[in-house]
């Protein structure tokens, strides 16, 4: 599809077409890890469609010709929120990850030297 015709459409459409060819090129990826894909000029002809949809969007955006509906579910309906996990202590914590760093260091230096496996040695010894 060529900007000029993604130009005018509107607003609603655009969020059909976004959702249309988001789809097509989830298709089309399924069709490439199933190998039933043959012509893969098609994966980088939806790719460039989606980005040009977008651009639109983002230009009709910033000149303040109207919001955009949005394709994705509200954050409420998509099950947002915080994610609990585990994190690793990084410079943002209040020690700073020294603790993890000496630990690291004390327990390579005192470690014994790795032995060598048969690919590593060759297969004549």
């Amino acid at each position: 599809m060529e900007i000029d015709k993604v130009r005018e459409l509107t607003d609603t459409e655009l969020g059909e077409e976004l959702v249309k060819q988001r789809r097509h090129l989830y298709d089309l990826r399924f069709q490439l890890a199933t190998r039933q894909l043959n012509d893969y000029s098609q994966l980088t002809q939806t790719r460039r469609t989606i980005a040009r949809i977008l651009t639109v969007v983002t230009e009709r955006e910033h000149t303040g010709a109207g919001p955009v509906p949005s394709t994705r579910p509200a954050k409420a309906e998509r099950g947002g929120g915080r994610r609990v996990g585990l994190r690793r202590r990084g410079a943002d914590s209040p020690d700073g990850g020294d603790e993890d760093k000496q630990a690291d260091k004390a327990a390579t230096a005192t470690a014994e030297p790795a032995r060598r496996t048969r690919r590593a040695r060759g297969a004549t010894e």
